[in-house]
Protein backbone atom coordinates (compact mmCIF):
# COMPACT_ATOMS: atom_id res chain seq x y z
CA UNK A 1 0.00 0.00 0.00
CA UNK A 2 2.79 2.47 0.87
CA UNK A 3 4.05 1.85 -2.86
CA UNK A 4 1.24 2.16 -4.45
CA UNK A 5 0.69 5.56 -2.86
CA UNK A 6 4.00 7.05 -3.37
CA UNK A 7 5.86 6.81 0.06
CA UNK A 8 8.02 4.12 -0.72
CA UNK A 9 10.90 4.46 1.68
CA UNK A 10 14.88 4.58 0.47
CA UNK A 11 16.99 2.06 0.85
CA UNK A 12 17.84 2.19 4.49
CA UNK A 13 16.55 5.28 5.23
CA UNK A 14 13.18 6.27 7.20
CA UNK A 15 13.00 9.32 4.06
CA UNK A 16 10.25 8.44 1.45
CA UNK A 17 11.30 8.79 -2.18
CA UNK A 18 9.02 12.05 -2.86
CA UNK A 19 11.27 13.60 -0.03
CA UNK A 20 14.52 12.33 -1.33
CA UNK A 21 13.39 13.56 -4.88
CA UNK A 22 12.39 17.44 -3.23
CA UNK A 23 15.98 17.72 -1.51
CA UNK A 24 17.33 16.17 -5.09
CA UNK A 25 15.91 18.97 -7.03
CA UNK A 26 17.22 21.56 -4.05
CA UNK A 27 20.64 20.86 -5.07
CA UNK A 28 19.84 20.19 -9.33
CA UNK A 29 17.90 23.22 -9.72
CA UNK A 30 20.87 25.19 -8.18
CA UNK A 31 23.80 23.65 -10.28
CA UNK A 32 21.75 23.27 -13.46
CA UNK A 33 21.17 27.66 -13.08
CA UNK A 34 24.34 28.16 -12.55
CA UNK A 35 25.93 25.94 -15.86
CA UNK A 36 22.92 27.83 -17.67
CA UNK A 37 24.40 31.24 -16.78
CA UNK A 38 27.99 30.31 -17.46
CA UNK A 39 26.66 29.15 -20.80
CA UNK A 40 25.16 32.69 -21.87
CA UNK A 41 27.23 35.51 -20.09
CA UNK A 42 30.19 35.48 -22.46
CA UNK A 43 27.63 35.93 -25.11
CA UNK A 44 25.97 38.67 -22.80
CA UNK A 45 29.02 40.53 -22.17
CA UNK A 46 29.77 40.73 -25.91
CA UNK A 47 26.37 41.99 -26.43
CA UNK A 48 26.49 44.84 -23.17
CA UNK A 49 30.23 45.80 -24.32
CA UNK A 50 31.97 44.63 -21.35
CA UNK A 51 35.78 43.72 -21.24
CA UNK A 52 35.90 40.27 -21.30
CA UNK A 53 38.05 40.10 -17.83
CA UNK A 54 35.00 41.97 -16.17
CA UNK A 55 32.53 39.41 -16.98
CA UNK A 56 34.65 36.77 -15.63
CA UNK A 57 35.31 38.83 -12.46
CA UNK A 58 32.00 40.02 -12.18
CA UNK A 59 30.57 36.16 -11.98
CA UNK A 60 33.25 34.13 -10.09
CA UNK A 61 33.04 36.64 -7.24
CA UNK A 62 30.18 34.64 -6.23
CA UNK A 63 32.42 31.57 -6.08
CA UNK A 64 34.81 33.25 -4.07
CA UNK A 65 32.03 33.70 -0.81
CA UNK A 66 30.71 30.42 -1.80
CA UNK A 67 34.24 29.12 -0.32
CA UNK A 68 34.47 31.42 2.49
CA UNK A 69 30.90 30.26 3.88
CA UNK A 70 30.12 26.85 2.56
CA UNK A 71 31.68 25.72 6.07
CA UNK A 72 29.73 28.27 7.59
CA UNK A 73 26.22 26.80 6.45
CA UNK A 74 27.87 23.58 7.40
CA UNK A 75 28.10 24.12 10.81
CA UNK A 76 25.06 25.45 11.00
CA UNK A 77 23.20 22.87 9.49
CA UNK A 78 24.14 20.88 12.62
CA UNK A 79 22.32 23.10 14.96
CA UNK A 80 19.09 24.51 12.92
CA UNK A 81 16.37 23.30 11.17
CA UNK A 82 17.92 21.76 8.02
CA UNK A 83 14.73 22.01 6.11
CA UNK A 84 14.75 26.04 6.84
CA UNK A 85 18.42 26.40 5.59
CA UNK A 86 17.85 24.54 2.56
CA UNK A 87 14.43 26.55 1.87
CA UNK A 88 17.04 29.96 2.57
CA UNK A 89 19.53 28.62 -0.06
CA UNK A 90 16.99 28.29 -2.82
CA UNK A 91 15.59 31.55 -2.06
CA UNK A 92 19.19 33.31 -1.84
CA UNK A 93 19.39 31.74 -5.90
CA UNK A 94 15.59 33.05 -6.78
CA UNK A 95 16.51 36.30 -5.63
CA UNK A 96 20.18 36.48 -7.22
CA UNK A 97 18.80 35.23 -10.58
CA UNK A 98 16.00 37.47 -10.85
CA UNK A 99 17.70 40.41 -10.06
CA UNK A 100 20.49 39.56 -12.20
CA UNK A 101 18.23 39.06 -15.11
CA UNK A 102 16.79 42.23 -14.84
CA UNK A 103 20.03 43.86 -14.47
CA UNK A 104 21.30 42.54 -17.30
CA UNK A 105 18.00 43.06 -19.28
CA UNK A 106 18.74 46.51 -18.53
CA UNK A 107 22.31 46.93 -19.57
CA UNK A 108 21.21 45.10 -23.03
CA UNK A 109 18.88 47.33 -23.86
CA UNK A 110 21.55 50.34 -23.08
CA UNK A 111 19.36 52.30 -19.86
CA UNK A 112 22.54 51.17 -17.47
CA UNK A 113 26.26 51.34 -18.49
CA UNK A 114 28.34 48.88 -19.40
CA UNK A 115 30.36 49.11 -16.19
CA UNK A 116 27.60 49.87 -13.87
CA UNK A 117 25.69 46.67 -15.63
CA UNK A 118 28.48 44.45 -14.22
CA UNK A 119 28.90 46.18 -10.53
CA UNK A 120 25.19 45.60 -10.07
CA UNK A 121 25.51 42.15 -11.81
CA UNK A 122 28.35 41.00 -9.36
CA UNK A 123 26.70 42.47 -6.42
CA UNK A 124 23.58 40.67 -7.10
CA UNK A 125 25.42 36.90 -7.90
CA UNK A 126 27.26 37.59 -4.34
CA UNK A 127 23.63 37.16 -3.20
CA UNK A 128 23.79 33.65 -4.52
CA UNK A 129 27.52 32.96 -3.30
CA UNK A 130 26.39 34.12 0.35
CA UNK A 131 23.33 32.12 0.71
CA UNK A 132 23.23 29.27 -2.12
CA UNK A 133 26.08 27.23 -0.43
CA UNK A 134 23.78 26.46 2.60
CA UNK A 135 21.48 24.23 0.52
CA UNK A 136 23.96 21.27 -0.20
CA UNK A 137 24.93 21.03 3.50
CA UNK A 138 21.62 21.53 5.02
CA UNK A 139 20.36 18.90 2.28
CA UNK A 140 23.05 16.02 3.12
CA UNK A 141 21.92 16.70 6.87
CA UNK A 142 18.51 16.46 6.32
CA UNK A 143 19.06 13.20 4.51
CA UNK A 144 21.55 11.72 6.55
CA UNK A 145 19.72 12.57 9.68
CA UNK A 146 16.97 10.05 8.50
CA UNK A 147 19.48 6.96 7.14
CA UNK A 148 21.14 4.31 8.87
CA UNK A 149 24.94 4.38 9.53
CA UNK A 150 25.25 1.39 7.43
CA UNK A 151 23.40 3.36 3.89
CA UNK A 152 24.39 6.57 4.65
CA UNK A 153 27.37 6.86 2.37
CA UNK A 154 25.20 5.80 -0.83
CA UNK A 155 22.15 7.78 -0.14
CA UNK A 156 24.34 11.22 0.22
CA UNK A 157 26.68 10.08 -3.32
CA UNK A 158 23.68 10.00 -4.80
CA UNK A 159 21.95 12.84 -3.11
CA UNK A 160 25.60 14.33 -4.43
CA UNK A 161 25.03 13.15 -8.24
CA UNK A 162 22.79 16.07 -8.89
CA UNK A 163 25.18 18.81 -9.48
CA UNK A 164 26.93 16.26 -12.11
CA UNK A 165 23.74 16.13 -13.69
CA UNK A 166 22.95 19.76 -13.04
CA UNK A 167 25.72 20.84 -15.34
CA UNK A 168 24.41 18.60 -18.19
CA UNK A 169 21.38 19.89 -17.59
CA UNK A 170 21.75 23.31 -17.10
CA UNK A 171 24.18 23.96 -20.44
CA UNK A 172 21.08 21.85 -22.43
CA UNK A 173 18.32 24.00 -21.46
CA UNK A 174 19.90 27.54 -21.49
CA UNK A 175 19.44 27.85 -25.31
CA UNK A 176 15.85 26.63 -25.08
CA UNK A 177 15.03 29.72 -22.64
CA UNK A 178 16.45 32.31 -24.91
CA UNK A 179 12.85 33.77 -25.80
CA UNK A 180 12.52 36.68 -28.37
CA UNK A 181 10.65 39.16 -25.76
CA UNK A 182 13.58 38.54 -23.19
CA UNK A 183 16.67 37.65 -25.47
CA UNK A 184 19.87 35.96 -23.81
CA UNK A 185 18.76 36.92 -19.68
CA UNK A 186 15.67 34.64 -20.57
CA UNK A 187 17.76 31.21 -19.13
CA UNK A 188 17.92 33.06 -15.46
CA UNK A 189 14.57 33.44 -15.11
CA UNK A 190 13.55 30.38 -16.35
CA UNK A 191 15.22 28.66 -13.66
CA UNK A 192 14.41 31.14 -11.12
CA UNK A 193 11.00 30.69 -12.01
CA UNK A 194 11.78 26.35 -11.70
CA UNK A 195 13.65 27.03 -8.42
CA UNK A 196 10.31 28.71 -6.77
CA UNK A 197 8.57 26.10 -7.48
CA UNK A 198 10.95 23.13 -6.10
CA UNK A 199 11.07 25.84 -2.74
CA UNK A 200 7.16 25.76 -2.68
CA UNK A 201 7.10 21.99 -3.08
CA UNK A 202 9.68 21.30 0.18
CA UNK A 203 7.77 24.18 2.02
CA UNK A 204 4.89 22.22 1.72
CA UNK A 205 5.53 18.69 1.43
CA UNK A 206 9.22 18.20 3.22
CA UNK A 207 8.56 17.51 6.70
CA UNK A 208 9.73 20.26 9.19
CA UNK A 209 12.71 19.40 11.13
CA UNK A 210 13.32 21.90 13.50
CA UNK A 211 14.09 21.45 17.05
CA UNK A 212 15.02 18.11 15.71
CA UNK A 213 18.75 17.63 15.06
CA UNK A 214 19.03 14.08 14.87
CA UNK A 215 22.35 12.41 14.02
CA UNK A 216 23.37 13.63 10.56
CA UNK A 217 25.04 16.39 9.65
CA UNK A 218 25.96 17.87 6.46
CA UNK A 219 29.17 19.10 4.93
CA UNK A 220 30.71 22.15 2.53
CA UNK A 221 30.73 21.28 -0.86
CA UNK A 222 32.46 22.74 -3.95
CA UNK A 223 30.82 26.08 -6.19
CA UNK A 224 28.74 23.84 -8.91
CA UNK A 225 30.36 23.87 -12.08
CA UNK A 226 32.04 21.94 -14.87
CA UNK A 227 35.37 22.58 -12.73
CA UNK A 228 34.07 20.89 -9.71
CA UNK A 229 32.39 17.78 -10.11
CA UNK A 230 31.28 15.84 -7.05
CA UNK A 231 34.52 13.76 -5.60
CA UNK A 232 33.24 12.19 -2.81
CA UNK A 233 34.84 14.90 0.10
CA UNK A 234 31.67 16.41 1.06
CA UNK A 235 30.25 12.72 1.70
CA UNK A 236 33.23 11.15 3.72
CA UNK A 237 33.26 14.57 5.53
CA UNK A 238 29.06 14.18 6.69
CA UNK A 239 29.87 10.19 7.54
CA UNK A 240 33.13 10.84 9.65
CA UNK A 241 32.36 9.26 13.10
CA UNK A 242 32.50 13.03 14.19
CA UNK A 243 33.58 16.57 13.18
CA UNK A 244 37.00 17.17 14.00
CA UNK A 245 39.36 20.58 13.03
CA UNK A 246 40.29 20.88 9.41
CA UNK A 247 43.65 19.35 8.62
CA UNK A 248 46.10 21.88 7.47
CA UNK A 249 47.03 21.17 3.94
CA UNK A 250 50.84 21.73 4.93
CA UNK A 251 50.12 17.96 7.15
CA UNK A 252 53.01 16.15 5.18
CA UNK A 253 50.96 13.07 4.76
CA UNK A 254 48.46 14.81 2.12
CA UNK A 255 50.83 18.23 1.42
CA UNK A 256 51.28 16.64 -1.95
CA UNK A 257 48.30 15.49 -2.86
CA UNK A 258 46.47 18.72 -2.32
CA UNK A 259 49.40 20.40 -4.46
CA UNK A 260 48.30 18.34 -7.01
CA UNK A 261 44.74 19.18 -6.79
CA UNK A 262 45.16 22.65 -7.23
CA UNK A 263 47.33 22.70 -10.07
CA UNK A 264 45.38 20.60 -11.85
CA UNK A 265 41.84 23.10 -10.84
CA UNK A 266 43.60 26.39 -11.26
CA UNK A 267 44.58 25.12 -14.95
CA UNK A 268 40.62 23.86 -15.25
CA UNK A 269 39.24 26.38 -14.18
CA UNK A 270 40.93 29.23 -15.88
CA UNK A 271 40.12 27.25 -19.25
CA UNK A 272 36.89 27.12 -18.56
CA UNK A 273 36.43 30.42 -18.14
CA UNK A 274 38.15 31.48 -21.54
CA UNK A 275 35.88 28.87 -23.15
CA UNK A 276 32.98 30.64 -24.02
CA UNK A 277 34.66 33.58 -25.59
CA UNK A 278 37.02 31.38 -27.47
CA UNK A 279 34.07 29.53 -28.30
CA UNK A 280 32.56 32.82 -30.00
CA UNK A 281 36.12 34.08 -31.55
CA UNK A 282 37.26 30.88 -33.28
CA UNK A 283 33.71 30.28 -34.74
CA UNK A 284 33.43 34.41 -35.24
CA UNK A 285 29.47 34.36 -33.62
CA UNK A 286 27.56 37.29 -32.91
CA UNK A 287 26.15 37.64 -29.35
CA UNK A 288 22.86 36.41 -30.50
CA UNK A 289 23.10 32.99 -31.21
CA UNK A 290 26.23 32.32 -29.60
CA UNK A 291 25.05 30.11 -26.69
CA UNK A 292 23.63 27.05 -28.44
CA UNK A 293 27.01 26.20 -29.73
CA UNK A 294 28.64 27.11 -26.21
CA UNK A 295 25.99 25.11 -24.56
CA UNK A 296 26.64 22.34 -26.95
CA UNK A 297 30.82 22.56 -26.25
CA UNK A 298 30.09 23.04 -22.18
CA UNK A 299 27.82 19.97 -22.14
CA UNK A 300 30.84 17.80 -24.29
CA UNK A 301 32.65 18.92 -21.26
CA UNK A 302 30.30 18.07 -18.44
CA UNK A 303 29.78 14.52 -20.40
CA UNK A 304 33.22 14.04 -20.58
CA UNK A 305 33.82 14.38 -16.74
CA UNK A 306 30.51 12.30 -15.50
CA UNK A 307 32.01 9.54 -18.25
CA UNK A 308 35.21 9.67 -16.55
CA UNK A 309 34.09 9.69 -12.92
CA UNK A 310 30.71 7.14 -12.99
CA UNK A 311 32.14 5.13 -16.44
CA UNK A 312 35.75 5.01 -16.84
CA UNK A 313 37.20 5.00 -12.75
CA UNK A 314 35.02 2.29 -11.58
CA UNK A 315 36.19 0.00 -14.64
CA UNK A 316 39.88 0.70 -15.13
CA UNK A 317 41.06 0.53 -11.16
CA UNK A 318 43.37 2.65 -11.50
CA UNK A 319 45.67 4.07 -7.93
CA UNK A 320 45.76 7.59 -7.46
CA UNK A 321 48.84 8.48 -8.81
CA UNK A 322 48.02 6.68 -12.33
CA UNK A 323 44.55 9.04 -12.12
CA UNK A 324 46.87 12.15 -11.68
CA UNK A 325 49.44 10.88 -14.24
CA UNK A 326 47.22 9.99 -17.09
CA UNK A 327 44.62 12.72 -16.50
CA UNK A 328 46.96 15.13 -17.01
CA UNK A 329 47.92 13.73 -20.08
CA UNK A 330 44.63 13.15 -21.33
CA UNK A 331 43.66 16.83 -20.59
CA UNK A 332 46.96 18.27 -21.99
CA UNK A 333 46.24 16.38 -25.62
CA UNK A 334 42.68 18.24 -25.19
CA UNK A 335 43.51 21.36 -24.54
CA UNK A 336 46.00 21.18 -27.22
CA UNK A 337 43.25 20.16 -29.47
CA UNK A 338 40.85 23.03 -28.48
CA UNK A 339 43.89 25.29 -28.93
CA UNK A 340 43.77 24.69 -32.44
CA UNK A 341 40.43 23.73 -33.01
CA UNK A 342 38.77 25.82 -36.40
CA UNK A 343 35.39 24.39 -35.93
CA UNK A 344 32.57 23.26 -33.52
CA UNK A 345 33.45 19.77 -33.93
CA UNK A 346 37.24 20.45 -32.77
CA UNK A 347 36.33 22.49 -30.16
CA UNK A 348 33.82 19.46 -28.66
CA UNK A 349 36.23 17.18 -28.99
CA UNK A 350 39.00 18.73 -27.56
CA UNK A 351 36.96 20.23 -24.46
CA UNK A 352 35.39 17.10 -24.24
CA UNK A 353 38.90 14.98 -23.73
CA UNK A 354 40.23 17.57 -21.66
CA UNK A 355 37.24 17.14 -19.28
CA UNK A 356 38.04 13.20 -19.40
CA UNK A 357 40.96 14.53 -18.06
CA UNK A 358 40.45 16.75 -15.70
CA UNK A 359 37.64 14.06 -14.43
CA UNK A 360 40.19 11.64 -13.72
CA UNK A 361 42.98 14.05 -11.90
CA UNK A 362 40.18 15.33 -9.12
CA UNK A 363 39.12 11.83 -8.08
CA UNK A 364 43.27 11.21 -7.67
CA UNK A 365 43.95 14.14 -5.42
CA UNK A 366 41.17 13.30 -3.70
CA UNK A 367 41.23 9.67 -3.07
CA UNK A 368 45.48 9.89 -2.52
CA UNK A 369 44.88 12.63 0.37
CA UNK A 370 41.83 10.53 1.49
CA UNK A 371 44.14 7.34 1.81
CA UNK A 372 46.85 9.07 3.51
CA UNK A 373 45.03 9.68 6.64
CA UNK A 374 43.02 7.55 9.07
CA UNK A 375 39.28 7.13 8.97
CA UNK A 376 39.20 9.27 12.20
CA UNK A 377 40.56 12.34 10.42
CA UNK A 378 38.42 11.74 6.89
CA UNK A 379 35.88 14.38 8.26
CA UNK A 380 39.40 16.41 8.54
CA UNK A 381 40.94 15.67 5.30
CA UNK A 382 37.75 16.47 3.58
CA UNK A 383 37.25 19.88 4.60
CA UNK A 384 40.78 20.33 3.05
CA UNK A 385 39.71 18.59 -0.48
CA UNK A 386 36.68 20.81 -0.68
CA UNK A 387 38.55 24.00 -0.11
CA UNK A 388 41.50 23.39 -3.06
CA UNK A 389 38.64 22.51 -5.00
CA UNK A 390 36.96 25.89 -4.80
CA UNK A 391 40.27 28.12 -4.31
CA UNK A 392 40.69 27.68 -8.24
CA UNK A 393 38.31 30.28 -8.56
CA UNK A 394 39.81 32.91 -6.31
CA UNK A 395 42.23 34.15 -8.68
CA UNK A 396 42.95 30.99 -12.17
CA UNK A 397 39.35 33.12 -14.06
CA UNK A 398 40.87 35.95 -13.90
CA UNK A 399 44.57 35.40 -14.66
CA UNK A 400 42.86 33.05 -17.48
CA UNK A 401 41.17 36.18 -18.99
CA UNK A 402 44.10 38.59 -18.67
CA UNK A 403 46.03 36.00 -20.56
CA UNK A 404 42.91 35.84 -22.90
CA UNK A 405 43.57 39.12 -23.80
CA UNK A 406 46.87 39.09 -24.65
CA UNK A 407 46.42 36.18 -27.36
CA UNK A 408 43.17 33.80 -27.06
CA UNK A 409 45.35 30.70 -27.54
CA UNK A 410 47.45 31.66 -24.50
CA UNK A 411 45.74 30.51 -21.88
CA UNK A 412 45.02 27.02 -23.49
CA UNK A 413 49.24 26.73 -24.59
CA UNK A 414 49.66 27.61 -20.97
CA UNK A 415 47.45 25.09 -18.96
CA UNK A 416 49.34 22.34 -21.38
CA UNK A 417 52.42 22.82 -20.00
CA UNK A 418 51.14 22.82 -16.50
CA UNK A 419 49.17 19.44 -16.48
CA UNK A 420 52.09 18.09 -18.21
CA UNK A 421 54.35 19.23 -15.54
CA UNK A 422 51.57 18.22 -13.03
CA UNK A 423 51.86 15.00 -15.10
CA UNK A 424 55.75 14.28 -14.45
CA UNK A 425 55.45 15.42 -10.87
CA UNK A 426 52.82 13.00 -10.06
CA UNK A 427 54.88 10.19 -10.73
CA UNK A 428 56.52 10.80 -7.30
CA UNK A 429 53.34 10.76 -5.64
CA UNK A 430 52.87 8.04 -2.84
Amino acid sequence: MAERSGTRKVGGSALTTPHFLLLYSAMLVAAAGNTALQSVMPAIGRAIGIADFWVAIAYTWSAVLWVWLAPFWAEKSDHHGRKALTLLGLGGFVVSMTLCGVVLIFGLHGWTGPALTFLLFGLFRAIYGALGCATPSATQAYLASRTRRAARTAQLSALSSSFGLGTIVGPALAPLFVLPFIGLPGPLFAFALIAIAVYAAIAIGLPDDRGKPGRGRGAAMSYPSLASMITGASVRAATAPKREKRLSWRDGRIRSWIVAGVIAGHAQAATLTCIGFFIIDVLRLEPMGAEEPIAIVMMAGAGGTLAAQWGLIPRLGLSPRALIVWGSIIAAAGLGITAVAGDLYGLVLGFGLASIGFGFTRPGFTSGASLAVPLAEQGGVAGVITSANGISYVAAPGVGMLLYAVDPHLPFGIAVLVVLALAWWGRSLR
